[in-house]
């Protein structure tokens, strides 16, 4: 019998924000989901496209402009986000941020 296991992510502190990219750090990758780290800095944006399995975000730092489901709203600190899979998103940061991704497998 396999022993349960947990995965711990501590906050990243939001000095680790580059100052003209957006950078992806893999945290936990298993049979179950993957869950990554995304830091972005101001106006750096991720165009429209879509997943094929169920993703969930949760924004950690600074604002994001997030359009789908024909939808634009601004995410903050404590917001999340469920998305289907293959629904059309987009994300621009609106300030330094960074939110954590997690993609259910």
């Amino acid at each position: 019998m396999t022993e349960p296991s947990f995965t711990f992510l501590p906050a990243a502190p939001p000095a680790n924000i580059p100052a003209d990219a957006i950078v992806s750090q893999t945290s936990a990758n298993n049979d179950a989901f993957k869950a990554t780290l995304f830091s972005f800095a101001k106006d750096q944006e991720l165009t429209e496209h879509a997943t094929p399995r169920d993703a969930m975000l949760f924004f950690l730092h600074g604002e994001f402009e997030v359009i789908t489901g024909g939808e634009q709203f601004t995410a903050t600190p404590g917001a999340w986000l469920h998305l289907p899979p293959s629904l059309p998103h987009s994300l621009r940061a609106l300030s330094p941020g960074q939110f954590l991704l997690i993609i259910l497998k």
